[in-house]
């Protein structure tokens, strides 16, 4: 695994680290915070609730793989208001994790990978659902949270911090391998 975070540093990532794919526990709890639509993508998106799957679908999926790398970007923001750090590290993030997700797909190309990331899918401007199949299932990226995954509790089961401090924000998603 040491060569797949060494990978994800250089994608650009602030810190990563192996993550024992044991320790994902799905709760019920953070799909019913899906539920609430807080981000307006419940319901509305093939990667997230319902159109992800049922808990113990995911639940399932999950148990397929053994190992695994946890991701992260971290930024140092002015004060708990900066907006625009926020967003620039949305955006430092997403790029990050599109230079890890094309290498990880090079080099595992013959292998199964789990992507999960932050926030809904965007791949498309519109998605399908619920209408129309997913126009590129094979791309499509759930966030931790839509497979019911705590977020905080995943880092911490792996010894890597979610928090680093007073007016700092990290992003975390992961990737999974057979």
């Amino acid at each position: 695994m040491q060569k797949n975070i060494d990978i994800a540093l250089e994608c650009g990532f602030s810190h990563s680290c192996e993550l024992d794919a044991s320790t994902l526990v799905v709760k019920q709890e953070v799909r019913d915070m899906c539920a609430v639509n807080t981000c307006g993508q419940y319901d509305k998106n093939w990667a997230c609730p319902p159109g992800c799957g049922s808990l113990e679908e995911c639940g399932n999926i999950l148990k397929k793989y053994k190992r695994g790398i946890i991701v992260q970007s971290t930024k140092q923001l002015e004060d708990s208001m900066d907006f625009e750090g926020l967003e620039e590290l949305g955006k430092e993030h997403e790029a990050n994790f599109k230079r890890a997700i094309d290498k990880f797909t090079e080099l595992y190309a013959d292998k199964d990978i789990l992507i999960l990331g932050t926030g809904s899918c965007n791949i498309c401007k519109e998605c399908t659902y619920p209408d129309k199949e997913c126009r590129f299932p094979q791309k499509r990226i759930s966030s931790m949270e839509a497979y019911g995954l705590v977020v905080n509790e995943v880092c911490k089961a792996n010894n890597i911090p979610y928090n680093y401090g007073p007016n700092t924000m990290t992003y975390v998603g992961c990737f999974l391998f057979e």
